[in-house]
């Protein structure tokens, strides 16, 4: 399975943040929209992401405020990026590898979503569970083998 497979059926509504917005509207998008992450954009090219990861260490950084920061300031500038054409496998490596949380998918330079762990995790929930329906579907339709009956 590939991303543009998980991007078909998740929607690609997509919510990005500059990044000489301030930090506090960032949050306030994040808390009214109920999620984890912003992509930075800039010029049309995706320059960071701003996940709540990064928003928790600045306001401790900051003393329990996020003041009058920057989401520059804050964002991670090397976010992990995949391709429509990455396999989910492939994904999950690299999501593990760097405890990644939210992934931007990018057609060359095109932004076309972003996909997180839980995407990922329900996607391969879902393919096991339809795995084990059809597996659950095929032994109840097995055909009796031919000379198993007993003699009696």
């Amino acid at each position: 399975m590939k991303v543009s497979d998980m991007l078909r059926v998740k929607g690609n509504t997509l919510f990005t943040v500059a990044p000489d917005d301030l930090l506090a509207d960032a949050v306030k998008v994040m808390a009214q929209h109920d999620i984890g992450s912003l992509v930075v954009m800039e010029l049309g090219d995706l320059v960071g992401m701003l996940t709540f990861r990064e928003v928790i260490a600045a306001i401790v950084a900051n003393g329990g405020s996020v003041g009058t920061q920057h989401v520059r300031s804050v964002m991670d500038d090397a976010p992990l990026t995949c391709t429509p054409e990455t396999d989910i496998n492939e994904v999950r490596r690299m999501m593990l590898g760097r405890h990644a949380r939210y992934m931007p998918v990018l057609d060359k330079r095109t932004l076309m979503g972003v996909i997180s762990f839980y995407d990922v995790a329900k996607t391969v929930v879902d393919a096991q569970d339809f795995e084990n329906r059809m597996l659950k579907a095929y032994i109840r339709d097995w055909p009796e083998e031919k000379g198993s009956e007993q003699a009696g």
